[in-house]
């Protein structure tokens, strides 16, 4: 069964409004730890600000901390719906080389998928595989040793 967004995305998104400004943005990929901040009016996907647009478009522009989130938003953005593959995910990823992909419905963002969260599942589902079928191998050949953790 193919896996689907919906299930690895993440859906307690931080999110910012165009009336915020540089320094509220930077504020909040401080104090929750992100780059990635959405844009929404509402529930409405407007665009993204990350920590390079703050630096390449906010401050290395001399722009202060009271500047308008319009100064140095992405709009032109790739998105994907949550019933997207977790494959086709990976491929949009790599295509467009971009971390974070907004997940939408409607028009209306319900959801971020980072490329961890990928990595990390997917090679954990893989190395889980591998161990549980290492596991079961060593077990079935060494019957007389039991296995202690």
């Amino acid at each position: 069964m193919t896996r689907q967004i919906k299930d690895i995305m993440s859906t307690d998104c931080v999110t910012a409004k165009m009336e915020d400004n540089v320094y509220e943005l930077a504020v909040l990929m401080r104090d929750h730890n992100i780059g990635f901040v959405p844009i929404v009016d509402g529930q409405k996907l407007i665009g993204i600000v990350t920590d390079r647009d703050l630096v390449v478009r906010g401050y290395a522009e001399k722009h202060s901390g009271s500047t308008a989130v319009s100064e140095v938003i992405t709009t032109d953005i790739v998105t994907i719906d949550s019933s997207t593959s977790v494959d086709e995910a990976a491929g949009i990823m790599a295509s467009n080389q971009i971390r974070r992909l907004p997940v939408v419905e409607n028009g209306n963002l319900v959801g971020i998928v980072a490329i961890g969260d990928l990595a990390v599942r997917e090679i954990f589902v893989n190395e889980a595989g591998d161990a549980l079928s290492s596991i079961s191998q060593q077990n079935h050949n060494e019957h007389h040793h039991p296995v202690v953790h």
